[in-house]
């Protein structure tokens, strides 16, 4: 909770009022004004009134996103540069401690721009130094050289804890953005693993119940042993629906091979099934073995054909499927079908592909291809 609480703290903007402490430097030459230890004080009161102005403008237009890419925290920035030396020429022992605060408001208003912020912090640094030899003998080093650190870090400090804010913040955004990608992702591979589990059981347990009620009349035990089926599937189906909920399940290309004769043949539709190549590593096998539910789940349902033909070809890097039916050429209910649109992405997530469409004059033809990578597969 601690670290969660402090890294919001650190993806929140600055405040614009933030810098605005660090004019408090300013007490000392303002109590000298105050009680006339410096030549015309009402015009170097004047001047301090500049000054603060122009800083707070500077630094307020440079932390507030609607005027930060204009040309006021700028041109406000050059007007302090140009106040800050004529206070400091005009009274050589007085407001020293305006370049510190000139060197904060350039870190604020040039912090991305870090090949200007250093070009004018050195040249700042080197103007302001030779203004020492115009000092009064009696001036302290100690307080030379505190203000001289103190212009040195400012604008350094100012833009490092800027930018430091602005780089959290921007990691915390897309940590979310990943973090809902992520959700979105599985959103999305659950409603495919369930549109594909779904599809392809409740066409089997349809199939088996019309076979049921036809073999009924005339044959009682083989309606029996498609009831037996059917209990068989919706207990397949159970499991298959909690392996999708937790994201493990893995199916394999024979048993879906088996399944798609099973329900070819309880649809009265000839199977005609070859496999060649070399064994397929798991993933690659599970993948193809999804290609394979969903085509023949169209087919039963949408092609109106006789017959069925599923091929495996394996090459040394590639695996080729190839799924056809002599029926009326419709893949599915509605062109593509939702469950063959989530196939070709999968398979095109895994280097592969997924064509689908009517095959010559009668028929439809689906074919998938695929490299034979377990990583790349796994991955995708």
């Amino acid at each position: 909770m601690t670290g969660t609480a402090d890294e919001s703290e650190w993806a929140k903007p600055l405040g614009k009022k933030a810098f605005l402490p660090w004019l408090f430097a300013l007490t000392g030459d303002t109590f000298h004004m105050a009680l006339g230890d410096m030549p015309l004080p009402w015009l170097a009161g004047l001047g301090e009134l500049a000054f603060v102005a122009l800083y707070g403008t500077a630094v307020f237009t440079a932390l507030d996103e609607r005027w930060r890419r204009t040309l006021l925290p700028p041109a406000a920035l050059a007007c302090l540069v140009a106040v800050t030396f004529a206070l400091n020429i005009g009274y050589l022992d007085h407001w020293q401690m305006c370049f510190p605060l000139l060197s904060i408001a350039i870190g604020v208003v040039l912090r991305d721009r870090g090949r200007a912020m250093a070009t004018t912090l050195g040249t700042l640094g080197i103007t302001s130094g030779s203004l020492w030899f115009l000092r009064p003998e009696d001036a302290s080093t100690g307080s030379v050289l505190a203000v001289a650190w103190g212009t040195a870090l400012g604008g350094v400090v100012a833009a490092s804890a800027l930018n430091l804010r602005e780089a959290v913040r921007k990691l915390r955004d897309t940590r979310e953005q990943l973090a809902r990608a992520a959700v979105e992702r599985e959103r999305l591979r659950f409603s495919r693993d369930l549109h594909d589990l779904l599809g392809h059981t409740m066409s089997v347990i349809v199939v088996k119940a019309e076979a049921v009620r036809r073999l009924g009349p005339k044959n009682l035990e083989a309606a029996l042993g498609q009831a037996a089926d059917i209990e068989a599937v919706g207990r397949q189906a159970l499991t298959e629906i909690r392996e999708a909920v937790t994201g493990y399940r893995e199916g394999s290309l024979t048993t879906e091979l088996d399944n798609a004769r099973s329900l070819l043949d309880a649809s009265g539709i000839a199977a005609g099934i070859r496999q060649s190549g070399p064994p397929l590593p798991p993933q690659t096998g599970a993948l193809l073995g999804w290609v394979i539910r969903e085509g023949v789940t169209n087919v039963v349902r949408h092609s109106g054909a006789s017959r069925c033909d599923i091929e495996v070809r394996g090459e040394p890097d590639r695996v080729h499927l190839e799924i056809t039916d002599n029926g009326r050429g419709v893949g599915s209910s509605g062109g593509d079908g939702n469950g063959l649109k989530g196939l070709t992405e999968r398979l095109a997530a895994a280097g592969g592909s997924l064509t689908s469409g009517p095959d010559g004059r009668r028929g439809f033809r689906l074919v998938a291809e695929l490299p034979v990578d377990d990583e790349e597969v796994r991955a995708a």
